[in-house]
């Protein structure tokens, strides 16, 4: 195995720190901000006026009622009412960070949830061309990992920063009023603190990009090695997965273990900080105790507020790496939000109304990659209710042709209209709603059988869903299972054969009545005795609807009205069976190349 799963969308955005994606990502709590402001800020404003009551108090123990000076006489009753007082702002400090905690989680539980909601929102628009180039575990890291990291800092973070920079205001206001040159001797070491946590906020950016890439690479190995587990067995080829996975695993526990390094040298950094300033307050206070300027009760005050001025910095040097994770990951959220879909509505575009299923191709060009293209000036004109058999060699075109009516890409060049309709003019839903789609590797979702035919038409009632079962022979079976139609199939259906699977496909699409019917190898997969029940129900089915079958089998477009032999991107032939077998061309090849392998 080599670096295949090292995607560009997986590098590690290397940019400043973006301020206006910052404000774009708490754009998600101005929903929330009538809820905030008045409850939250009560109570931090509640809880911190009590917090920082409660050193003065203790001075006031101390000074008044404790070590009062002469000829003063110590008061166990002031004593008493200091302690009780003390006691019930502890009490009202417990209760509104309970009461905050508790409403700011509420809050930022929503906010993860409509972060998710448009994420998922924004990538279920996004067109084929933005999924050929990414995996899918890289995909789902985006909406689960990347997303998840946000939570503690919408859940606690944002309040706590709000707390604590309220918290280190008041502190540093009381210590002036206090004693002005005491206070300013302790406050001088806290610029040091910013400076050299300065040096290291860019290196620990870095550092979580690059953990949340590696995360998204591992994540695509495992969806891919889970996808492809039979071929990797098949093959023998466990170990080498395993190794190759152990040095993804590696990569990615280095990447942790440096980042988390460098996050851990904010904590003794503050604690160097705090131990100078400490040293700083005693040396300094004891100084003023014995010039007689302050009291022993004023220099316990100091402590304690300078041990509470400490804890907030600390957090907020904590809440700065919190913040660059999330910022790593928003960034990474944003770059899918930021990606517009090639295939969308054009302003002013048109609902499609009621098709009959006219379809014309004039001398359309595409290119999948520019420089290479995969249709060379396609013209085709197709009647309503015809049915179009494309064959030809792999790589010759014929499953573009059917994207490019569905619009999962648009032409590089040309014109594809629908009744007359220039498809890129109209309303993507009302084109797609109109057209039925069966693939060879069928999907089947997690739920019950009723549940996977009903995809194709929500509003389905019961007996519709059956009834299309039936035409489809696919009631006989499906009575067969233990739960008959509530049967509960596992994601991709894998209790299923791929013959079952292929005809629950067909009764989701004729369930949708689309106007035109796509059949892309869609009885690739089905048995020769279940493959002529659903020729004779195609042949009732398909009648008033245009439809296109995209086969390997060629026995099974032998009725089709036109045949489209293509080659390269280009068509070589037209006609139907009997036609084109008169003229001993690419499709006689075909087909006498086909029956010597029978």
């Amino acid at each position: 195995m080599n670096e295949r799963f090292i995607y560009k969308d997986d590098e590690v955005i290397d940019q400043p720190f973006n301020w206006s994606q910052f404000k774009r990502l708490f754009a998600y709590m101005k929903p929330y901000a009538k809820q905030i402001i008045p409850l939250i800020v009560l109570m931090m404003i509640l809880g911190t006026i009590t917090k920082l009551t409660v050193p003065y108090l203790i001075s006031l123990a101390i000074d008044k009622a404790i070590a009062p000076k002469a000829p003063a006489v110590p008061s166990l009753n002031l004593l008493f009412l200091i302690t009780g007082a003390v006691l019930v702002l502890y009490l009202i400090q417990w209760a509104s960070n309970a009461y905050r905690i508790k409403f700011t989680n509420i809050i930022g539980q929503r906010v993860i949830y409509d972060l998710r909601a448009d994420l998922f929102k924004h990538i279920q628009k996004l067109s084929f061309n933005f999924f050929d180039k990414r995996p899918a575990g890289s995909v789902m890291v985006r909406i689960t990992n990347d997303i998840n990291s946000l939570q503690d800092l919408f859940t606690n973070g944002a309040v706590n920063v709000l707390i604590d920079c309220v918290q280190l205001v008041g502190i540093i206001v009381i210590l002036l009023l206090i004693n002005w040159k005491l206070g300013l001797a302790v406050i001088l070491t806290v610029p040091l603190m910013f400076v050299i946590s300065t040096k290291l906020r860019v290196k620990i950016r870095r550092a979580w990009q690059d953990v949340r890439a590696k995360n998204s690479r591992i994540n695509s190995h495992l969806n891919e090695s889970i996808q492809g587990i039979r071929v990797t067995q098949a093959y023998t080829q466990e170990q080498e997965n395993m190794r190759f996975f152990d040095r993804m695993n590696m990569s990615s526990k280095k990447s942790w273990d440096k980042a988390s390094a460098m996050n851990q040298g904010f904590g003794p950094m503050i604690d160097i900080t705090g131990g100078l300033g400490s040293l700083i307050l005693f040396w300094y206070g004891a100084y003023l105790i014995q010039s007689g300027e302050i009291t022993i009760g004023i220099l316990v005050a100091f402590a304690n507020y300078v041990g509470n001025f400490w804890d907030p910095i600390n957090r907020l040097g904590q809440m700065y790496n919190q913040l660059l994770v999330a910022m790593a990951s928003s960034e990474r959220i944003f770059e899918f939000m930021d990606e517009e879909p090639s295939i969308a509505d054009k302003p002013g575009a048109k609902t499609l109304p009621k098709i009959k299923g006219d379809i014309k191709l004039e001398n359309v060009v595409f290119e999948y990659e520019k420089g290479r293209p995969a249709l060379k000036g396609i013209s085709l004109d197709v009647h309503a209710g015809q049915s179009i058999a494309l064959v030809g060699h792999t790589g010759s075109g014929k499953s573009t042709i059917i994207n490019l009516l569905s619009r999962f890409y648009d032409i590089t060049s040309g014109r594809l209209t629908v009744d007359g309709y220039n498809i890129q003019d109209v309303k993507v839903e009302s084109l797609r709603s109109q057209i039925g789609i069966v693939l060879q590797d069928t999907f089947i979702f997690s739920g019950t059988i009723r549940d996977n035919i009903r995809f194709g038409r929500l509003d389905a009632t019961d007996e519709e869903v059956e009834q299309a079962a039936k035409a489809v022979d696919a009631h006989e079976f499906i009575m067969k299972l233990p739960g008959g139609y509530e049967t509960e199939v596992e994601e991709r259906g894998s209790a299923l054969s791929m013959g079952q699977r292929q005809l629950l496909s067909f009764a989701r699409a004729l369930l949708a009545d689309p106007r035109i019917l796509i059949l892309d190898e869609a009885t690739a997969s089905i048995d020769t005795e279940t493959e002529l029940k659903i020729q004779e129900a195609l042949k009732v089915l398909l009648k008033g609807r245009t439809s296109f079958m995209v086969a390997h089998r060629l026995s099974t477009i032998r009725h089709a009205d036109n045949i489209i032999v293509l080659d390269h991107g280009e068509i070589k032939e037209t006609g139907n069976h009997n036609q084109l077998m008169q003229k001993q061309g690419i499709y006689h090849g075909l087909i006498e190349a086909q029956f010597k392998f029978l």
